[in-house]
């Protein structure tokens, strides 16, 4: 027992760090990249490339690729949600917004989470969980108090577009729980970046955004096309799609509590973007909400133990 759950606590691990500290790190990449690019044209670059690849590899390591119409049309649902409305909207968003705040503000995607099992699945909330969804909301009202961070033209637009991709998201981490997807998170990835990255170019298209060539970038610009190819599409969306299978979805939306922190300091670090005192207090309160949510099932299982003994 202990050699099949070891490899899989350690795959877990593994890939929480993964959607905590490479996702958080996403935002500072596409903030530097939106400043060359047009938004919906990055997003789908990045994710055709990133699903080309990843068929690629799928085949040199002799996986099959093949799946059902039925898992195809479930790929393109939870591509849609997760990459062409969900990451491409807050890439379009961050030309106006700071990517710390932005991601600060997506942190409130717990409690959306939560809300839509409850509403859809009729799922419980349990106290600890609302307690930890209620002090992100309190660390979301200390964010977006900062008139500040709003002073940019269109910065209130980017906000409330930044809200419709967290519904987006949260829907999309409950249908892909339910849905009939392929069996290999590898090749599921593959499937959900190449159709979202194609949506997103007719997305750019309708947009009228104009296309260039990656041999008319900057090497800067290039450079961080790379990592977000590699680490923060096909690493990083592999690990998400994997804990969602494995883990509940409001632990997965844990992420976007860490994700903050993450880009916060690294937009102060490169960017220097406005990191204030009451943003601090914000990402503590939001850590603090982590906590509550991450321990609701230790406590469950020492609630239970406590009453074993007091049957002894």
């Amino acid at each position: 027992m202990k050699k099949d759950s070891n490899p899989q606590t350690l795959f877990i691990v593994l890939a929480f760090f993964a959607i905590y500290v490479i996702w958080g790190s996403t935002y500072l990449l596409n903030k530097i990249a939106v400043t060359e690019l047009p938004p919906f044209m990055l997003a789908s670059f990045r994710f055709v490339t990133a699903g080309i690849l990843i068929f690629l590899l799928a085949k040199l390591m002799g996986k099959p690729i093949g799946i059902s119409m039925r898992q195809f049309k479930n790929t393109v649902i939870a591509g849609f949600l997760f990459l062409s409305f969900g990451n491409g909207v807050v890439v379009w968003a961050l030309r106006f917004i700071d990517s710390g705040f932005a991601a600060l503000v997506i942190s409130i995607q717990p409690l959306i989470v939560l809300l839509l099992m409850r509403i859809l699945q009729g799922k419980k909330i349990v106290p600890m969980s609302l307690i930890g969804v209620g002090l992100g909301m309190i660390g979301i009202y200390l964010l977006v108090g900062q008139e500040e961070l709003l002073q940019n033209e269109n910065s209130v637009l980017g906000l409330i577009m930044i809200f419709a991709c967290l519904l987006s998201w949260a829907y999309g981490s409950l249908f892909v729980g339910k849905a009939d997807l392929p069996k290999n998170y590898f090749v599921n990835t593959g499937y959900q970046m190449f159709t979202g990255g194609i949506l997103l170019a007719f997305m750019s298209l309708i947009f009228q955004e104009e296309w260039s060539s990656p041999t008319q970038w900057t090497g800067k610009t290039q450079i961080v096309m790379i990592l977000l190819v590699l680490f923060g599409s096909i690493i990083a969306f592999t690990a998400f799609n994997y804990l969602l299978k494995t883990v509940s979805p409001e632990k997965v939306a844990t992420s976007t509590y860490i994700n903050p922190i993450v880009a916060l300091f690294l937009g102060w670090f490169f960017l220097d973007e406005i990191v204030t005192n009451q943003s601090i207090l914000a990402a503590a309160v939001l850590l603090t909400g982590v906590y509550f949510i991450n321990t609701k099932k230790k406590l469950v299982i020492f609630s239970r133990f406590r009453r074993k003994q007091g049957e002894i």
